[in-house]
């Protein structure tokens, strides 16, 4: 008789659940800045890597770039980010603002109450495990992908 554990039911379905649960948590305190989790990542990956290219940042975001294009309307809207000219006259690049950095720093306040409550109610050493796990298995499923466009 076979002893090993075997995974039960849809990993799919079950890290969609904890992926709205997380989320929710989050949003209830990064919404305290005027963000939605989304805008909060979208400006700290502007701010870390621009003036960027929307096509590298989706890249970057691993996030298909009509989702990215109308992600960065509302941040552009108010006047957080930039969608300029790039260097030739096909290309664009995003900026980040001063007030877009004010307000991303505004997030980031609110982010690491929601991280420190979250490692609180998880425990620390579980929330490392899970990052841990993640990253692994993200990295197996990119080799695979890799393995499947040559």
């Amino acid at each position: 008789m076979n002893n090993a554990i075997k995974p039960q039911g849809c990993t799919n379905l079950k890290l969609r659940q904890l992926d709205r649960v997380v989320t929710r948590h989050y949003d209830q305190y990064v919404a305290r800045a005027g963000l939605k989790n989304t805008q909060y990542a979208l400006l700290s990956h502007v701010i870390r890597l621009g003036p960027i290219r929307p096509g590298d940042l989706a890249r970057h975001m691993q996030m298909d770039a009509s989702t990215l294009t109308r992600n960065l309307q509302p941040l552009a809207a108010q006047g957080w980010l930039v969608i300029g000219a790039g260097p030739d006259s096909r290309s664009r690049l995003v900026e980040a603002t001063e007030a877009g950095i004010a307000k991303r720093a505004e997030g980031q306040r609110a982010w690491r109450l929601a991280q420190t409550a979250l490692n609180e109610r998880l425990g620390e050493e579980r929330v490392a495990e899970l990052h841990r796990l993640l990253d692994a298995c993200m990295a197996c499923l990119a080799d695979e992908a890799e393995e499947d466009n040559p």
